[in-house]
């Protein structure tokens, strides 16, 4: 589907609003209509916060991995402690919408948004606004308005439409001023209702091809969560049925508490949203504790964007430098040849140490042995000729220590996955694909309770420091 450019959603949202008010708004800032309260006296936000704010990512991106959602944003101690130890990566918020039961967000501002997208964190930015005149449990407050269910002189429900269209501007000016960057997916809750009712289900149908449509008009991309035996279900029929009278969302978010880690539901095809356009929200409402917090959160499972995908890396114009095995590495003068691959990739781990200057040659040359020497230095380990398991750990595992768990992407996961394969000799070996996946998570698992480490299967400061002072399994 062919979107507008992101690149002015500011410009457009201020547009939207004049034609949506007739000009009573003309002069009210965006930033006004988020969370982070009004603008300052000259109806701008300073240069400063949005030069911030511009610096953030696309949300949620590419990712295939879980995520969790709770009512309340978790304060920034909670997401901390999960960041380290859950299997979560992505996070859901409520941003927006006056029927959503948490109205009140005291702990999400532009500096929770940008911290948690810098440390990784995927976001779910959900607006709960008016919900489908059948659902009854809506109004909650007695002042939110429900989708209004008229179909109009023409039949095509166009007041719910236009309530849609309302509703994708508040949601993109919330959004906007938490810093949430345009081209990111903002989702809408259209909570369970009774699709056997025409009026009922085809006004929230219209409701929201109006929030697609205006969500696209503000250079966002646009998903819907719902029930998928409802409101997906609904989308669905459209799509396959009658695609050029509805605006379908990018992604879909599908509640089916199966208890199964996929996007897959009996209730709609296998085709539509395919590939990578999908969530499923798996589990309810439960409480896990991670790292000693416990959170009562719904569990979802996340397959967006191009999902998690490695970029190719090369090193030293083309040596490898991941294996299987690594094993020690001693002179030729001992009586043994050490294997020239094993001693080239040794030879440019050291290069990129910056403490290694010769030939990359694959001979254990005194001067490979004396760059080996200044890191066996340099990191506290014994001064030897003799390259062993641990020196090939605390090498392979060098680097920043991001947080890496399941479904993250990069150098650092090719690092981790290229030192489990250097701690203990595996029959069969891990990838080193820069994909986070089972196999690296078993894997990390079953070290990090050898080593009595915390088992979580995440690769957090706790695992960086053992894996950098070269703890392995003997």
């Amino acid at each position: 589907m062919s979107r507008p450019s992101p690149r002015t959603p500011r410009t457009l949202l201020r547009r939207a609003l004049v034609a949506a008010t007739g000009g009573l708004l003309a002069v009210t800032t965006v930033a006004a209509l988020g969370p982070g309260g009004p603008a300052d006296a000259a109806g701008t936000a300073s240069a400063a916060a949005v030069g911030k704010r511009a610096a953030n990512p696309v949300t949620p991106g590419d990712f295939t991995g879980f995520g969790f959602d709770q009512c309340h944003t978790p304060d920034q101690r909670k997401m901390n402690h999960w960041l380290q130890s859950s299997p979560f990566f992505a996070v859901g918020i409520y941003v927006s919408g006056d029927s959503r039961a948490c109205r009140e967000q005291p702990n999400l501002t532009p500096t929770w948004v940008s911290r948690q997208l810098a440390k990784g964190w995927r976001l779910l930015p959900i607006t709960l606004g008016p919900q489908a005149s059948c659902q009854p449990r809506f109004p909650r407050y007695g002042d939110d308005a429900t989708i209004i269910p008229r179909p109009g002189a023409n039949g095509g429900y166009s007041k719910a439409k236009q309530q849609g269209k309302a509703e994708a501007i508040k949601s993109v000016g919330a959004a906007s001023d938490l810093g949430i960057a345009p081209g990111s997916t903002l989702w809408y809750d259209l909570e369970g209702f009774d699709l056997r009712n025409t009026r009922c289900r085809e006004s929230a149908l219209a409701f929201l091809s109006g929030w697609t449509w205006q969500i696209h008009r503000l250079g966002y991309l646009s998903g819907v969560y719902s029930s998928a035996g409802s409101g997906i279900k609904m989308l669905d029929d459209a799509r396959v049925n009658r695609p050029d009278q509805v605006v379908l969302p990018d992604q879909i978010w599908l509640a089916r508490w199966d208890g199964k880690a996929n996007t897959s539901s009996s209730y709609i095809r296998e085709d539509g949203w395919r590939p990578h356009a999908r969530i499923k929200q798996y589990q309810g409402g439960h409480d896990e504790t991670w790292g000693g917090v416990t959170i009562n959160i719904d569990r979802n499972f996340l397959d967006v964007g191009q999902g998690s995908v490695a970029v190719p890396e090369t090193h030293c114009g083309g040596v490898k430098i991941g294996f299987g095995l690594y094993p020690t590495l001693q002179p030729a003068s001992t009586g043994t040849t050490p294997p020239p691959a094993k001693v080239k990739a040794l030879q440019c781990l050291l290069q990129e140490q910056g403490l290694y200057a010769g030939k990359v040659s694959g001979f254990y040359t005194t001067r490979t042995v004396k760059a080996a020497n200044a890191w066996q230095a340099q990191v506290g380990l014994a001064v030897s000729s003799t390259w062993s398991r641990r020196n090939w750990v605390s090498l392979l595992s060098a680097g920043e220590r991001t947080v890496v768990k399941f479904g993250s992407v990069g150098p650092a996961v090719r690092r981790v996955q290229r030192t489990l394969n250097a701690v203990t000799d595996r029959e069969v070996p891990v990838k080193a694909t820069g994909v986070f996946d089972e196999r690296t998570t078993s894997a990390l698992k079953a070290w990090q309770k050898f080593v009595r480490l915390d088992v979580t299967g995440v690769a957090g400061n706790q695992t960086w420091r053992a894996l950098n002072s070269a703890r392995v399994r003997s």
